[in-house]
């Protein structure tokens, strides 16, 4: 009797696994194959008008399944942000400057462009607020400009100081707690998504720039 019982339950299990298998399928990172990784290639500080600033460059590739949810109009968020530290002999380092920049890339299927906001403050879904768009033709355009973080603020002179040199850490990452909710599931653990770098290093302070 259980014999028939299980055979007959058999063909609803078969359904709900296949159809397990292919949630799991759709979810973004499950094909991953190796890690991707990101470098810093160039940091520099300096010191402006109006205050010390921080330029860095990344090198990163979007690996095809990202750029696949990107065309299919989901957008993907990068973080960059940067801390600035004046030396002390007698004590640890103390913070004297630190800023964030956000970046949103989404495609638009209408023009067939591509747009990123930038914003000092995060980017949700409700409006844009203070960003500033910038569009482009392609996706190695746009890429290109995410890759190029130029003028970080971390503060007036004031603040900073006016040492030769500075310690800064700065830190870039694709943000994938703002992706759907379901794309955030499938990303946990997933090399395909893990798009991070990092970098610190005693910077001598620029003039005139």
């Amino acid at each position: 009797m259980k014999s028939g019982r299980a055979e007959r339950r058999s063909p609803a299990w078969l359904v709900v696994l296949l159809l397990l298998v292919s949630v799991l399928a759709w979810l973004p990172g499950q094909a991953s194959a190796q890690s991707r990784d990101a470098s810093v290639t160039h940091l520099r500080l300096d010191e402006g008008d109006d205050g010390v600033y921080l330029t860095a460059q990344v090198q990163f590739e979007l690996p095809p399944l990202v750029e696949d949810v990107l065309e299919k109009g989901i957008a993907i968020y990068f973080v960059a942000e940067a801390e600035l530290y004046r030396e002390r002999w007698y004590w640890t380092d103390r913070k004297v400057g630190q800023v964030t920049r956000y970046m949103r890339l989404a495609y638009q299927p209408l023009t067939r462009r591509w747009r990123l906001n930038v914003s000092p403050v995060p980017i949700v879904n409700a409006g844009f607020g203070v960003s500033l768009n910038q569009n482009f033709d392609t996706l190695p355009d746009a890429l290109e400009a995410i890759r190029r973080v130029g003028r970080l603020r971390l503060g007036d002179m004031s603040e900073i100081g006016d040492e030769a040199t500075h310690p800064v850490t700065f830190r870039f990452r694709l943000d994938t707690s703002q992706l759907p909710r379901p794309f955030q599931i499938g990303a946990v653990g997933q090399s395909d998504w893990n798009i991070s770098a990092e970098r610190s290093a005693r910077l001598p302070l620029e003039k005139g720039r």
